[in-house]
């Protein structure tokens, strides 16, 4: 099923593209990717050691600095497949500067960017498990923090409602505000807008005593696409069932997160995304559509997420099946975390990555 599926994949990826306008906020982050090939315990291990000595360095670790942020990266994954994208984001002199140099071929609007003192930065661990890689990110949310719509002027407005996408991520990095923030674009989007709301949070847990806050405006008419992933999902659905808890200790993680995306799907309006390691899902009050992932090295686990998004995004803006658009989701998540410079895909390079795959 999934090759037919890739079929569908290819031949859109060879036809012609009409315009596209996304509109992408609110976060940036200066990142820097460490890669560790240690498992949490001989990695807590080695740091024992080193401290009780009273300090010394671990030599032969792998580090990247490279753009970061839901939004920009998935910014820079739509744009690198002929999308033109206004980030709506905050960073300060720096970071712009960063900004241009990482967007400077691509159809990207960078008039809309809000600078401030303060940038948000990220040090990245990625350490190995039986499962396959996971990252544990150290944050410094900087001005991200207070970003809200009083960060937003008549320009920006306009913008959202000319876009035919309009995204908000990273709930929990605009800490103070980030539930107003969506809740603002949103309802501007459904009353004045022409195009659809698309809500990715990422991981609620810094934020987590204002989840409840978050989870009303999810009842709302306000976001038509929610993508979550296992624990996104299954923390959303605890909130608006409690049964969810009893099978937390019971299901393993994929099969929570598939339990917790049928429990959204029936209390929310939106189509709930779910993207997983292993597979995608896509839910409606009336139907599920799951695609598994493509086995690919995986040479970096952070920012697979974003790759996945500008993938579904694409694939609904041009009206690929349920199956379809989450195949070429997964394909271009497959790419990025495949690719040995982290680098996002073009048209072309999608197409010579799927014929590898069939071969």
């Amino acid at each position: 099923m999934r090759e037919d599926y890739l079929e569908e994949v290819i031949d859109f990826l060879k036809s012609e593209f009409r315009e596209l306008n996304v509109v992408v906020m609110p976060d940036f982050f200066l990142d820097r990717l460490i890669s560790l090939k240690y498992n949490v315990q001989t990695f807590s291990k080695n740091l024992r050691q080193i401290a009780e000595r009273k300090g010394g360095s671990i030599d032969g670790i792998e580090q990247t600095e490279l753009r970061g942020g839901n939004a920009v990266n998935t910014a820079s994954a739509l744009a690198t497949l002929g999308v033109k994208v206004t980030p709506i984001i905050c960073t300060d002199k720096l970071g712009l500067e960063l900004i241009k140099y990482y967007f400077e071929p691509l159809k990207v609007n960078l008039s809309h960017i809000k600078i401030f003192e303060k940038p948000s930065i990220t040090t990245a661990l990625e350490l190995e498990t039986e499962s396959g890689k996971v990252n544990v990110m150290l944050r410094d949310v900087g001005a991200l923090a207070d970003f809200g719509p009083k960060n937003l002027d008549e320009s920006d407005f306009e913008v959202v409602e000319k876009a035919d996408y309009v995204c908000v991520f990273n709930w929990a990095g605009t800490r103070r505000f980030g539930t107003q923030l969506a809740k603002t674009v949103f309802r501007h989007v459904k009353t004045k807008g022409e195009g659809k709301t698309y809500y990715d949070t990422a991981d609620p847990a810094p934020n987590i005593a204002k989840t409840p806050e978050l989870v009303k405006v999810l009842q709302g008419k306000y976001v038509d696409i929610l993508s979550v992933n296992e624990n996104e999902a299954v923390c959303y659905a605890s909130q608006l069932n409690h049964k969810t808890a009893k099978f937390v200790n019971k299901l393993k993680l994929d099969k929570l997160a598939m339990e917790s995306a049928k429990i959204l799907a029936s209390h929310l309006p939106a189509r709930i995304d779910l993207h997983t390691t292993s597979f995608a899902a896509t839910f409606t009050k009336k139907d599920i559509t799951t695609v598994s992932a493509f086995k690919v090295p995986a040479l970096r686990a952070t920012g697979a997420g974003d790759a996945w998004n500008a993938g579904n995004i694409l694939g609904d803006a041009f009206g690929l099946s349920d199956g379809g658009r989450l195949a070429l989701a997964n394909l271009i998540a497959a790419y990025y975390i495949s690719n040995s410079d982290g680098m996002h895909p073009t048209r072309k390079q999608l197409i010579k990555f799927c014929a590898k795959l069939k071969k």
